[in-house]
């Protein structure tokens, strides 16, 4: 059971990696750049245990250019495995979407802003609610998912575009 606790937990960071792309504010659709895979890895800290190693696949299909996209998470650690799909509609600099994590069950709606390529959202679902900090620069994109008093207390990934 606590495995799936920490499963569920992680799937809310890993909901706003979709999120991640959009860069500053410019004359191109914001979510163009994201089309493809990524891949990478990062760390987890449960509020309870030590740092764990995480390795995280992304696919992204911007659906209607510059304002929407879908997105397929695969994330995997020693302890646990998670799948994660998630679509997100961009209007001005408002952000929001939902999410579903499929090996747990687990889901909710994301709400925020994208600024001069700097994202600062929120994610809820049903038993958490998270802050998160996301930046894209080029072929790089990192986030930080911060929940002090949940399960997983911070979620931190750093992801590359895979050539064609």
């Amino acid at each position: 059971m606590r495995l799936k606790v920490l499963a569920a937990r992680m799937s809310i960071g890993a909901a706003w990696l979709v999120l991640v792309g959009t860069g500053p504010l410019r004359a191109e659709p914001v979510f163009d750049g994201l089309a493809g895979a990524w891949s990478g890895i990062g760390t987890m800290k449960p509020s309870d245990g030590p740092r764990e190693k995480v390795r995280c696949k992304v696919a992204y299909n911007v659906t209607r250019p510059g304002r929407s996209l879908t997105l397929d998470l695969r994330c995997a650690s020693d302890a646990y495995k998670m799948v994660l799909s998630a679509n997100i509609e961009q209007s001005g600099t408002e952000l929001s979407g939902n999410w579903f994590e499929s090996e747990y069950r687990q889901g909710g709606k994301v709400y925020g802003t994208n600024k001069d390529g700097l994202i600062e959202a929120r994610i809820e679902g049903n038993t958490v609610a998270a802050l998160v900090t996301i930046q894209t620069r080029s072929n790089r994109q990192s986030f930080l998912m911060e929940a002090p008093g949940s399960w997983m207390a911070e979620v931190a990934i750093e992801l590359n575009k895979e050539g064609k």
